[in-house]
């Protein structure tokens, strides 16, 4: 079926193209286009993803020294510098941050598992800072010689798929984005100390949810009764009561749970809060370990997909290649996961990128590469396996 067909154009099929082109259709995304459209821009960004190319001078010098081959791979034509950065300029973000949520929806129902020890949705969320040039990206403002934005991200632990990337502002402050989260009933959401809110963590109270989230130092907390800790856990104490103080109290009326935990390995105590009363004291400590997840996809993220330097100067454009690399992100881990590849994600774009103009079968190609061929740059790397 993929007898001469480039690797590049093996993973495009991977893609619901039919999807991405309703979903222009909505946003009018083609209007009064001839030749360039929203299919052939959202492919050359994400072979731009894929090949690791810093600029948008680097990327259209690579794809007009294949200009025989752009039909095949799905670039159309006419393409230069020009109208690519228009494109990004000027095409509604939207179509494609609808298609990266589509594609999310896809990435996590296939990478579902129920390996975890405590049953149930677990969802990490943290915000990552990127700095900008004030000069060249003025409409990110952030400080006075300074601008930047933030990537605030809802993580699936589960799946390791984010659910969805809210991007703001570098000033904007980190709760602000707790209000954009659809909370979903039953499901653990994990927070660190910034996002001690009372009033947004009664929010997910009603929603019927659940929350961890790391205590402040100032907390004013009224213990009513105390529950049993086997203190050899790291379990220092396990108590109920509630919120003090005039505004905090009607913010977060109801009770509240207050673990004490220290780790074993570097003696840090930690505080969390948490609206669960069911689970162990153990697992509130341990789910809380988790939200450590979304800052390895962060990292992870930054060193691997072309976030932190940007292909256009305006927002739109802006918004246009993070939601593209998400869109890259989750179109490898389906691949992995229809081809049965037992490889990390990493692991694959290594491969994927210097062989996209091969004519492999990409499922040949993945398989019979040496695992031993295939390292991180450098022992702290890290990798997310989706296994």
């Amino acid at each position: 079926m993929n007898q001469g067909k480039y690797v590049f154009s093996q993973l495009v099929k991977f893609l619901p193209q039919r999807v991405f082109d309703r979903i222009t259709s909505n946003y009018s995304g083609n209007k009064s286009v001839k030749h360039f459209t929203c299919w052939n821009q959202l492919l050359c960004m994400i072979f731009g993803q894929l090949s690791a190319r810093e600029s948008l001078r680097d990327l259209t010098t690579t794809i007009e020294a294949h200009q025989s081959k752009s039909y095949h791979l799905g670039f159309g034509k006419n393409i230069t510098r020009s109208n690519l950065s228009k494109a990004n300029e000027k095409r509604n973000y939207k179509i494609f941050e609808e298609f990266a949520n589509h594609l999310i929806t896809i990435a996590q129902r296939k990478n579902s598992n129920d390996t975890f020890d405590i049953k149930g949705n677990i969802y990490a969320f943290d915000s990552s800072t990127i700095d900008l040039c004030l000069s060249v990206f003025c409409w990110a403002h952030f400080r006075k010689t300074k601008a930047g934005i933030k990537l605030h991200t809802l993580f699936d632990v589960n799946t390791q798929i984010p659910v969805f990337i809210h991007i703001t502002k570098a000033n904007i402050h980190d709760v602000n984005a707790m209000d954009v989260i659809d909370y979903e009933p039953l499901a653990y959401y994990i927070f660190d100390r910034a996002y001690v809110d009372y009033q947004r963590l009664y929010r997910i109270t009603k929603a019927k949810a659940y929350f961890v989230v790391r205590a402040k130092s100032n907390i004013k907390f009224k213990r009513m009764y105390s529950n049993k800790v086997d203190k050899t856990t790291g379990i220092k104490y396990d108590q109920i009561g509630k919120i003090e103080g005039f505004y905090t109290s009607k913010d977060y009326p109801k009770r509240l749970r207050k673990v004490k935990f220290v780790d074993s390995e570097n003696g840090k105590k930690l505080v969390f809060l948490t609206n669960n009363f069911e689970l162990s004291a153990q697992d509130i400590a341990l789910l809380y370990k988790q939200r450590w997840q979304v800052e390895l996809f962060f990292k992870w993220i930054k060193q691997h997909l072309k976030v932190k330097t940007f292909w256009g100067r305006t927002e739109n454009a802006v918004r246009i290649q993070i939601n593209i690399a998400i869109i890259t992100y989750c179109l490898i881990s389906i691949i992995a996961k229809d081809l049965k590849i037992n490889r990390s994600i990493y692991e694959i774009i290594q491969i994927l990128s210097a062989s996209l103009l091969d004519k492999t079968p990409v499922n040949e190609l993945l398989m019979k590469s040496d695992y031993n061929n295939v390292n991180e740059q450098n022992a702290n790397q890290l990798v997310f396996n989706l296994f």
